[in-house]
């Protein structure tokens, strides 16, 4: 992968309009009636990372793929949500991300492919992620869960269903520059929104009204930021300071504390939306930092 300086990635987000979708309401509307005509790919690319095998299956009517290490005896899984504001179908850096942590970690990485608004709601799709972290316990031995952005949002939410419906307690979950609370009612946002240049609160608003369905905006399974954390196994969170997601964020690292729960805690400073994907030096050190933790976890 070529890696790109730090500083010329918020500009050059700027210079393509990354937040289009985003910047009003209207826009956020016409982007949902595009996808929704016209999908787009969710396939691998078809020059992967030469060391994993990807299989696809259909579970619980969902295609759902599976990438895993050629060679050796993998450990354990990792169930991987990935980001796109729920409208957005999956991309290369996520297919990318989930072939790394399969073949450093030595384990099956799942990658569902979940419907998405306005035909997927957070209930669905959260108890269907649900059932196929449970089915990786069964499968696998072990599970850990790790999302993005939305499927940050995804995968904290399936925990704690996991925990209060089945009793099962993760030995991992991955929150990288998640959302947390799509009430998007921090009063810290408007003072980071000048300096994000991906996301924004007009159209975040539209999409969250979308994703929620039938459910209140502050139901965990909607803002995991709401639900109760005592009993959640370690977490591993990402944030930018430059991404207005960034202050919940800071709230779940004050929830989390007063809780008791393990949260190991990485803000990139100066850093935008979901850096941890992007082909910078801070990404790099950042996905190294998540193949260890998965690692560490499932071997343990």
């Amino acid at each position: 992968m070529v890696t790109v300086p730090s500083g010329i990635v918020a500009p050059a987000l700027r210079l393509v309009r990354a937040n289009r979708n985003f910047v009003s309401a209207a826009e956020a509307r016409r982007h949902v009636r595009a996808r929704s005509l016209r999908p787009t790919s969710y396939a691998p690319p078809g020059q992967l990372h030469p060391d994993v095998r990807v299989d696809v299956a259909l579970r619980n009517g969902w295609p759902v793929y599976t990438v895993a290490p050629r060679v050796g005896t993998p450990v354990g899984s990792l169930v991987y949500v990935h980001g796109g504001g729920w409208v957005n179908q999956i991309v290369s850096q996520h297919w990318n991300l989930a072939a790394q942590i399969a073949v450093e970690s030595n384990t099956t990485v799942t990658v569902p492919i979940y419907p998405l608004i306005p035909f997927g709601t957070a209930a669905d799709v959260t108890s269907k992620v649900v059932d196929l972290v449970r089915d990786n316990i069964d499968r696998y031995g072990s599970a850990a869960i790790g999302g993005d952005s939305a499927g940050g949002q995804i995968s904290l939410s399936a925990a704690l269903a996991l925990r209060d419906s089945h009793g099962v307690t993760l030995r991992q979950t991955v929150l990288i520059s998640p959302a947390l609370d799509l009430t998007w009612g921090n009063p810290e946002i408007p003072r980071v929104q000048p300096t994000d240049p991906w996301l924004a609160t007009p159209g975040g608003k539209v999409f969250a009204e979308y994703w929620r369905g039938e459910k209140d905006l502050l139901d965990p399974v909607v803002s995991p930021l709401f639900g109760e954390l005592s009993g959640l196994g370690p977490i591993t969170l990402f944030s930018g300071t430059r991404d207005v997601l960034n202050p919940d964020a800071r709230l779940l690292v004050e929830k989390a504390a007063n809780a008791g729960v393990e949260l190991d805690f990485h803000e990139g400073v100066g850093q935008v939306h979901v850096f941890p994907l992007l082909p910078t030096r801070i990404g790099r050190d950042a996905r190294a930092i998540i193949v260890s933790r998965i690692r560490n976890s499932l071997s343990a």
